[in-house]
């Protein structure tokens, strides 16, 4: 797969949050009092960071804030209104755990009545081949050989659009873009739903190479105009699809002795989820004889078996490390349905601003038009970020937060996460726990760091309309010299990446 990680083993025990990162005890209100900077030494430092000249012109909302007491320690353009990119994901999340609760499991039922058999879906990220193979097991199992009146995919548990309103078009063909359904596949362990892994495997050179799907489905169909290059040539392969069809072009060359593989989204996941678990169904040996639609799972059906997934505490891991936009975009909507009835945006997003007004938010400086932030016309301040931030401290399901967010400099991808590759080396690695955000003209950082004295600090970094691609190493050397002290001022420029060419999440381009 184009992931491989360990989330086998997380998913076995939350081993994350026990491998040696914890939540800082002095993250707590009431912690013992330590030692401030000298005054005036902080505004100087980040002040001399913010002079770069990428930033000229550009909005640069930036606080730092004591964790305990919410004391401002750094301001700048803090009330001015940014897009957050993917820092809206921290409002999301905050709104899930407190809303749905840690322990909140999606459910999956397979239903019989009149001769029909009928998948529903509440929106479950984490069904891949193994669960719908392990769903036809347990159909089998109860006895049933034959289904004459066919399969419906019912997804009915969300409601329409699946694609965010205000999300560039030009996105859709791309797995950070897919649509969002209550039934639905994940191709990988970290819950990339609503794709299909593309793998590409050379033959001779001159011909065709071989394209294969995982998992196997005939939802989509391959149009295969790449070859085979020569041994150690250049690898030139794309994956992509058309707009508003169901066609994958494979383009480019690939060299013989080279692999590939990436990721493409499906058109109408309901109908893919019911694609596989129907193969699955017939490796087990029941036949479904009739047509699979789309449809609703009458009252009174016999429900055969059910799936219910891990806790979204557990979910929470490759959901912020990775910046997964579908998950985000899925509990949104299944917030909308637990609270209204209505599993929507349109119902779903009141309901977030509403919690995020309990945790001390000023809702009037917010606007979410998705949970993700894929979409440009999401704002919020620097200070409402780190309201959130601050609040989320106090509630019990706080230590899964932290623990999910990214960690600076740690190599795991299910510990670093959309981090891994920054701050490694100085003081900031394994002490700042953020969540990143880039899209074009867009680039945020936010989160928690321990100063020196190990007394626990919020910040929240969100540029706005800089030159050039994301100035990623002006966040780190900010979070450094948090970190760090006074001393970490000039030396973080040394120890810090310059700046990346990326206009997206590293997570999303598989270049952290």
């Amino acid at each position: 797969m184009r992931r491989s990680t360990g989330l086998a083993l997380l998913l076995a025990g939350g081993v994350i949050a026990g491998s040696g990162v914890a939540v800082p005890a002095q993250a707590a209100v009431g912690s013992a009092p330590t030692r401030a900077a000298a005054p005036g030494d902080l505004k100087t430092d980040i002040d001399q960071i913010l002079s770069d000249s990428r930033l000229s012109g550009a909005t640069a909302g930036v606080t730092v804030r004591d964790a305990r007491t919410g004391a401002v320690l750094y301001s700048h353009d803090a009330d001015t209104r940014v897009v957050p990119a993917s820092n809206n994901k921290i409002e999301t999340s905050a709104a899930a755990f407190g809303i749905l609760g840690t322990g909140y499991r999606f459910r999956t039922d397979v239903s019989t009545r009149g001769g029909t058999l009928y998948l529903k879906g509440t929106g479950d990220p984490t069904l891949g081949a193994a669960a719908y193979d392990r769903l036809a097991a347990e159909v089998a199992a109860k006895g049933i050989k034959t289904v004459k009146g066919g399969l419906v995919a019912d997804d009915s548990w969300f409601e329409g659009p699946r694609l965010g309103p205000d999300w560039d078009p030009t996105d859709f063909p791309y797995y950070y873009a897919a649509e969002i359904s209550a039934l639905t596949v994940a191709p990988d362990d970290v819950f990339d739903v609503g794709t299909v892994d593309v793998v590409v495997t050379p033959t001779t050179p001159g011909r065709p190479p071989k394209v294969s799907l995982s998992p196997e489905t005939g939802a989509v169909t391959i149009d295969d105009k790449a070859t085979t290059g020569a041994p150690g040539s250049a690898s030139t392969v794309s994956v992509d699809r058309t707009v508003g069809t169901n066609t994958i072009v494979v383009s480019g060359s690939i060299p013989a002795d080279g692999t590939f593989d990436d990721l493409a989204t499906v058109p109408d996941p309901a109908l893919y989820a019911a694609d596989v678990f129907r193969r699955a169904l017939k490796a087990h040996g029941v036949t479904v004889e009739g047509d699979t639609t789309h449809g609703t799972t009458p009252k009174g059906a016999r429900v055969v078996t059910t799936r219910r997934s891990i806790p979204l505490s557990r979910i929470a891991t490759p959901y912020l490390k990775l910046s997964n936009n579908m998950i985000a975009e899925t509990l949104v909507k299944e917030i909308g349905h637990k609270v209204t009835g209505h599993g929507s945006w349109t119902a779903g997003l009141p309901v977030v601003a509403k919690y995020l007004k309990s945790l001390g938010v000023d809702t009037s400086q917010v606007k979410q038009t998705d949970g993700s932030g894929l979409g440009h016309t999401n704002y919020t301040t620097a200070t409402q970020i780190s309201n959130v931030l601050r609040a989320a401290q106090r509630k019990s399901w706080f230590p899964v937060f932290y623990n999910a967010l990214p960690i600076a400099g740690q190599p795991d991808e299910l510990v670093g996460g959309t981090l891994r590759s920054r701050m490694a080396g100085t003081p900031a690695a394994g002490d700042v726990h953020a969540k990143t955000g880039t899209l074009t003209g867009v680039s945020a950082l936010s989160g928690y760091v321990k100063d020196p004295d190990g007394r626990p600090l919020i910040f929240s970094i969100v540029f706005n309309g800089y030159k050039g691609g994301a100035p990623t190493d002006l966040q780190d050397r900010i979070a450094v010299r948090l970190a760090g002290g006074p001393s970490a001022a000039t030396s973080a420029v040394r120890s810090t990446a310059r700046s990346s060419a990326q206009n997206l999440e590293c997570s999303w381009t598989h270049s952290c």
